[in-house]
């Protein structure tokens, strides 16, 4: 199946996608997708978000080559899309801007969103400031703990932060309570999600809202070579950075796509967040795609250290990416991007967020393959940052055990 047409009319990615929802959310989809598809026609839409794309995130971002990075790499040249230095740290406000148009364009007064790292709720309160809209956001406890910086972040933009209680407290929760809340409020509300998942329109929608990262790609790997890269990489918990990396490339067939999932403690070990890898096809938040579920079709918990990448499904059209063959998906384990993020931090003086290390430690594992297969080769490959670490420091201090907290009389270390 030809990828331009994707997804149909019902919202098929192929066997995956569709909408899978109460009878009281078809209505209020319905309407997000007339929307979309009319202002995806105007010029003057895509006009005012190209110009708050410019002036208000920061885009085009840069693409940064980091060679000390690269000397672990085999012989390929590794560049950065540097999305972390984005307005808010993250690729998540290329969707949360267009998304908080079209709400205004529908009349809605309010949004509501899930998160697990806190990039996607920070982004949507953010917008929500900007335009002058109610702003509610679902956070696991376990990841309002463990993101405690990006829940001030969203206190101090005017957004409602609720700390959700059942199942895992995590990310997968937050959802099914923002599905919840939406229901009830569905006439003056709209569900900003933050990922290309969920039911049809939004895995469409939030691809369209973040191809602008493989424009750019494309644009300026051009303009520097004159030529495409030979692969692009990022990392895939639901896959939003990861489908806007790819999206400008699925039909260039000599670019090679590679998404890397949250691996955790290990594949093997049933404690991941690799959908694609360690699950199987099934039904979840609206969607049908790869989920981890057992035996009677029930949704497991997933584990990763990183909170974004901490979800037990995938984007339906990732699902469909893999299914064909078209993009390569691998698991890098807890240990593998802790690596990468110290790697990264220690060579260029970049800190990066620890979903965004994943992909770093798997572009280490893929220009080091490439190596071995292409010996005289020396491959481009261009890796999505998706975001900063700042919101990540507190994990890493646990998980690389470091002594203490900067003394401010003495300069030392506590």
């Amino acid at each position: 199946m030809n990828h331009i047409s994707l997804p149909d009319q019902a919202g098929h990615f192929d066997a995956f996608g569709g909408r899978y929802v109460p009878e009281a959310l078809i209505a209020a989809l319905n309407q997000l997708e007339a929307e979309f598809d009319r202002a995806s026609l105007e010029p003057a839409f895509w006009q005012e978000l190209d110009e708050l794309r410019r002036n208000y995130s920061g885009r085009p971002t840069p693409l940064t080559e980091v060679p000390k990075f690269a000397q672990h790499c085999g012989r390929a040249r590794i560049f950065l899309k540097r999305e972390d230095l984005n307005h808010t740290g993250s690729h998540k406000i290329n969707n949360v801007l267009g998304q908080a148009l079209l709400t205004r364009r529908m009349g809605k007064t309010r949004v509501i969103a899930e998160t697990g790292a806190g990039q996607h709720g920070v982004a949507t309160a953010t917008a929500a400031a900007l335009l002058g809209m109610e702003c509610r956001v679902y956070m696991g406890r376990v990841d309002t703990d463990r993101q405690a910086l990006n829940v001030a972040r969203m206190q101090l933009l005017g957004a409602e932060v609720v700390a959700v209680e059942s199942g895992s407290q995590t990310l997968k929760d937050a959802m099914n309570e923002a599905m919840r809340d939406w229901v009830a409020s569905v006439d003056n509300t709209h569900y900003l999600i933050g990922t290309v998942g969920g039911p049809h329109p939004f895995p469409k929608m939030v691809r369209e809202f973040q191809r602008v990262i493989s424009t750019e790609i494309k644009a300026q790997v051009r303009e520097r070579f004159d030529r495409l890269p030979d692969a692009v990489a990022a990392c895939v918990g639901g896959g939003s950075n990861a489908i806007g990396t790819f999206a400008d490339f699925i039909d260039e067939p000599e670019v090679a796509l590679y998404g890397f999932e949250a691996g955790g403690d290990g594949v093997e070990t049933g404690r991941h967040a690799a959908s694609i890898q360690g699950g199987s096809i099934g039904v979840l938040h609206g969607m049908r795609t790869y989920i981890l579920q057992d035996a009677d079709g029930q949704t497991m918990e997933s584990h990763s250290i990183s909170a974004g990448l901490d979800y037990p499904g995938v984007g339906p059209e990732h699902a469909w990416l893999a299914a064909t063959g078209r993009a390569h998906y691998e698991a890098v384990t807890d240990t593998e991007a802790m690596a990468a993020f110290q790697l990264l931090c220690r060579t260029e003086g970049i800190m990066p967020a620890i979903e965004s290390a994943h992909a770093l430690a798997g572009v280490i594992r893929l220009g080091q393959r490439l190596a071995v297969e292409q010996p005289h080769a020396e491959p481009l490959i261009v890796a999505c940052l998706s975001g900063r670490g700042d919101k990540d420091v507190d994990t890493a201090i646990t998980y690389f055990g470091l002594p203490g907290h900067p003394d401010l009389y003495t300069g030392g270390v506590a």
